[in-house]
């Protein structure tokens, strides 16, 4: 019994050590390393506030120059915001205008009967001095004749001066538009004496571009040829706009474009930033000057 237990004692050492030995022998697994992961901040587009203009000229056209009885009212409004126009067409008409032409009329007359009077008095002139050559005369009637002469072509050249000056009032009460392209917006109504912005603001090109204000704050992040989105701010046209940054004004400034939002910060600083709209947004917003639009300037 004995030497049983000393066998089966010796056995199990033997598993053991044998056990050990495929435990030593095994390679150990190694320790995953840890990758290291970066978070990737996106960056979001800069929103701001514009609004669609000409990429020409805007010419902000006055009414004429106040005289004795001031600026004389809009009468007659020819064209509306967003109508195309050309060089020379007649915009609008000032209620000076029939008191103008009843003038020109009157002194139009005066000239013409001044003329009959001119020659009749030529015809007195020479036959008195005839008479006075002849001594049927005095030569003091032959001066009095050739005074009432005189005095008549005075009239006259008076007259003549006065219908110029009626002309040039008579076309200054009508407005004309001095190039062709597009008007912007309407300032003064039928009954209004036009203020300082004019009777009208009249754009020199239909091609449209936008006018964004890019809060002061943002616009390290603007650069020229950026791509920018823009999106009607209530609904005046559908999808988006594209077009690029082909010019950054260099000037801070006060807000000017406000939007309907009455939380809106009407007194941020903005510079302004130009958006040069591609051909085919350019055809869907040709008439749509002064619209406001939503743009975002797309990040890298």
């Amino acid at each position: 019994m004995n030497r049983s237990r000393l066998v089966f004692t010796l056995g199990g050492l033997a598993a053991v050590l044998t056990l050990g030995s495929v435990a030593l022998l095994r390679s150990p697994e190694p320790t995953p390393t840890p990758i290291e992961t970066e978070t990737v901040r996106r960056v979001e587009p800069v929103a701001a506030l514009g609004q669609l203009e000409p990429a020409g000229e805007i010419l902000d056209l006055a009414a004429p120059t106040a005289g004795q009885f001031g600026t004389p009212r809009v009468s007659q409004l020819l064209v509306g915001e967003g109508d195309e126009i050309a060089s020379g067409q007649v915009l609008a008409l000032f209620d000076n205008r029939d008191a103008l032409l009843a003038d020109v009329d009157r002194v139009r007359a005066q000239i013409s009967s001044l003329d009959q009077q001119i020659k009749l008095q030529e015809v007195e002139v020479e036959r008195y001095t005839k008479a006075a050559e002849w001594g049927a005369a005095a030569p003091v009637l032959v001066e009095d004749k050739r005074d009432d002469l005189i005095r008549l072509q005075g009239q006259r050249d008076q007259a003549v001066a006065d219908r110029r000056g009626l002309l040039a009032d008579l076309a200054n009460s009508q407005l004309l538009s001095p190039i062709n392209g597009l008007v912007l917006e309407i300032h003064a109504q039928v009954g209004e004496r036009p203020g300082s912005d004019g009777v009208m603001s009249v754009g020199a090109s239909q091609t449209m571009q936008a006018l964004v204000e890019v809060y002061e704050s943002d616009v390290a992040r603007v650069r020229l040829g950026q791509t920018v989105s823009l999106l009607s701010e209530n609904g005046g046209f559908d999808g988006a706009l594209s077009g690029r940054v082909v010019k950054i004004s260099p000037q801070v400034q006060q807000r000017g474009v406000l939007s309907t939002d009455p939380t809106g910060d009407v007194d941020a600083r903005v510079i302004e930033v130009n958006v040069a709209l591609d051909p085919e947004s350019e055809k869907r917003v040709s008439r749509l000057a002064g619209l406001k639009v939503i743009a975002r300037f797309q990040q890298p």
